[in-house]
């Protein structure tokens, strides 16, 4: 068999495969793209009355590491609550590199109570390290971050407490004095 008889052999016995190619190739990109987050219903019970709003949760290490960046706008009354499994120490806090829009962000303690909040802007570095770091004084279970000025329109304040989907129905009784 000479070496151009052998080359069309396999050039056809490959030709099925190079056909599924083009179609493997988008799939692969799709799949590594971040997947949408679940999004459920938050009510902040503001003594105004409740604060209902429809926020997008970030449960794991790679949803809460991505949060809003890359994002160029974001609802009026939307969000991102990020969870975690235990309590958070003061120390472990948010910055905002790639994020493009201004935010607000409460810390939610172990009661579901609005521990503090703070504004942060988009830091404009390429460098994740110059990136300033926004961290409470206090440990937290919980953050929600909103539009810039987003709890002052609503009347929320810290001590406010924040009820979602599984957590416990914590806002039932009233505030801790």
């Amino acid at each position: 068999m000479n070496a151009n008889r052998r080359q069309l052999l396999l050039g056809l016995v490959l030709l099925p495969a190079a056909s599924l190619l083009p179609r493997a190739l988008p799939a692969a990109r799709r799949d590594s793209a971040p997947q949408a987050l679940e999004t459920v219903p938050l009510v902040i019970h503001a003594e105004q009355g409740p604060r209902r709003l429809d926020v997008e949760v970030a449960r794991t290490i790679s949803e809460r590491s991505r949060g809003l960046m890359e994002r160029d706008r974001l609802a009026e009354r939307a969000g991102m609550l990020f969870l975690y499994d235990r309590s958070q120490s003061s120390r472990n806090g948010f910055w905002m590199y790639r994020t493009r829009i201004p935010l607000d962000i409460a810390f939610i303690d172990e009661a579901a109570r609005i521990a503090e909040i703070h504004r942060m802007e988009p830091c404009a570095s390429s460098r994740p390290g110059e990136c300033p770091v926004t961290r409470p004084a206090v440990p937290y279970r919980a953050a929600l971050e909103l539009n810039a000025g987003a709890f002052e329109a609503m009347g929320v304040v810290a001590g406010d407490c924040v009820s979602w989907p599984g957590d416990g129905g914590l806002c039932a009784g009233p505030a801790a004095q």
